[in-house]
């Protein structure tokens, strides 16, 4: 019985990603019924909205997404549709493996590490007030001495329910997938209450995995340095949404960048697929940017699906196309100017080809 998945094709660059990682799934033996469904700043003259509420339905009637990256504008416009649909699918867990293949041009010989991001709170919640707002002046009048007169106030929850969520999610994600240690991330030094709790449920948590999963703890500028230093001490980092967000693309840097890194949201009963990197709105058509991403982000959900020898497939290709370096993008050449770089839809076919 096929597995019925919404497609959403994105913005940007996105149509041309999606379409490729999809010719790669439907080449890999598994059986998928694509629901394509529209979303992003593409749309929002037709629907008024860049997350139209068939989106959402779709998503909740077929359990299981994959979507392509969507515009976010910068200080103005509408709110993230990535931030809005973890808030309105309840996906509490975002997690971003970032895994180095060789033949990626890298400083390091050994990268495999999963971030495990809550994607619920923290400063993402959108709890912000602006400056001179009423909100924002009875905020400061709680502490006027610490607070400018003229600031725009963004507010940080952290809950131990959703800390406790997480943290379990991911001690839970290493025993299923083999892996030896879990690494709590915060500023516990400096936000004592917030980032503090996050700690304190973390030691609660690791007791009951205590003789089968290792755990620690790193402050999140420490844990900048040591992911520079020495990438393969580390496994499964779990972390509040912000220092998710900024850690997922540190990792990524050092396995060859957001190219190469997937990633997925889950949530209880439901999980959407996705590549970590935006829409490079100006590559838009061009057939020029790396598919990889999306195409490991439908690895992941083969997996999740069940679909574990077509996965594995999927995945032993894209190896073998990238170490051979012939039928890959710019960015996975030794020279990013190398003429002989494929375009997009190229690479899927050689990932295809390689799964003959």
């Amino acid at each position: 019985m096929a597995h019925r998945v919404t497609l959403i094709p994105g913005d940007g660059t996105g149509p041309e990603l999606v379409e490729a990682a999809r010719r790669v799934i439907d080449a890999s033996g598994a059986s998928i019924e694509w629901e394509v469904q529209e979303a992003g700043a593409d749309v929002m003259e037709k629907y008024g909205t860049p997350l139209p509420d068939s989106v959402l339905d779709s998503i909740r009637r077929n359990r299981v997404a994959l979507k392509g990256p969507i515009t976010t504008p910068i200080g103005t416009g509408f709110r993230s549709v990535n931030v809005a649909l973890r808030h309105e699918l309840n996906l509490y867990a975002c997690v971003r493996p970032c895994k180095l293949y060789p033949g990626v041009r890298s400083r390091y010989d050994q990268v495999d590490l999963v971030i495990v991001r809550e994607n619920t709170e923290d400063l993402y919640a959108g709890v912000e007030f602006e400056a001179g707002s009423p909100e924002a002046q009875t905020i400061r009048s709680w502490a006027p001495a610490k607070i400018q007169e003229d600031a725009a106030i963004s507010i940080k929850p952290i809950s131990r329910s959703a800390s406790e969520r997480i943290i379990r999610y991911a001690f839970e994600y290493a025993l299923a997938n083999n892996r030896r240690k879990v690494t709590a991330v915060a500023k516990a030094n400096i936000m004592k209450y917030t980032d503090g709790l996050f700690f304190h449920v973390g030691r609660e948590v690791a007791k009951e995995y205590e003789g089968r999963v290792e755990y620690e703890e790193r402050l999140v500028d420490n844990m900048c340095m040591q992911l520079v230093l020495k990438p393969e001490a580390y496994d499964v980092l779990v972390m509040p949404n912000l220092y998710g967000d900024i850690l997922s693309d540190v990792a990524a840097g050092l396995v060859g960048g957001l190219g190469m890194a997937p990633g997925a949201n889950i949530g209880d009963g439901v999980a959407l697929f996705e590549p970590t990197h935006g829409s490079a709105p100006k590559y838009a058509g061009l057939n020029k940017v790396n598919p990889t991403a999306i195409i490991l982000s439908g690895v992941m959900m083969l997996r999740h699906l069940g679909e574990r020898e077509a996965a594995d497939r999927i995945e032993q290709a894209v190896a073998r196309v990238i170490a051979e370096g012939r039928s890959v993008t710019y960015d996975l050449k030794a020279d990013p100017n190398d003429p002989t770089a494929v375009g997009t839809s190229e690479m899927a076919d050689a990932i295809i080809a390689a799964m003959a």
